[in-house]
């Protein structure tokens, strides 16, 4: 059973609430995506709707990967700079794989697809992402040809005295 990803599609109401509905149950199972457990869909709501106003000025493409029954399985978006000096390099933003979907080898498809849709932009010559350390992303994302390019340490509070590294991952698609 593979995803079916699609970039740039429609945001229609359906597609609003099965991200919504991904980044909740992403975070409540732990997964690093800005937010810490627990949360809910009201809380994740305003996040998206910052993506969601990207994509309407043109500044940030989805890309979704939907399962075999047709939900949303999977997200990432890439978001353009706005400084003129990098204007040459984009964003990936809120990567993430539901969590019934995790181990079937879907996190390199989506990473493969990420570069793919960076790739048909034309004008990218890498994508730059963060993730939080201590959860073994780094190694994850090293496995999918990106290198750790900075760490600031203890930059993500998580909870009182819980303090996790930012760490900085490229991945040159020249």
């Amino acid at each position: 059973m593979a995803l079916t990803f699609v970039l740039d599609p429609a945001v229609v109401p359906s597609l609003r609430e099965g991200i919504v509905e991904l980044w909740a149950d992403v975070t409540n199972a732990g997964g690093a995506v800005g937010f810490v457990p627990p949360v809910t869909l009201d809380d994740i709501r305003p996040a998206l709707d910052e993506h969601l106003g990207g994509i309407a000025d043109g500044s940030c493409r989805l890309l979704v990967a939907y399962d075999e029954d047709g939900a949303v399985a999977a997200t990432a978006f890439l978001i353009r700079n706005t400084h003129r000096l990098q204007l040459h390099w984009v964003w990936a933003y809120t990567v993430m794989v539901h969590p019934r979907h995790q181990g079937k080898g879907y996190g390199r498809e989506l990473m493969a697809a990420t570069e793919a849709a960076a790739r048909s932009l034309g004008d990218v010559d890498a994508i730059r992402l963060t993730c939080r350390g201590g959860l073994g992303l780094e190694r994850f994302y090293a496995s999918c040809g990106y290198k750790e390019v900075g760490r600031v340490p203890g930059a993500i509070r998580v909870a009182p005295g819980e303090d996790r590294d930012d760490v900085t991952m490229l991945l040159p698609l020249h």
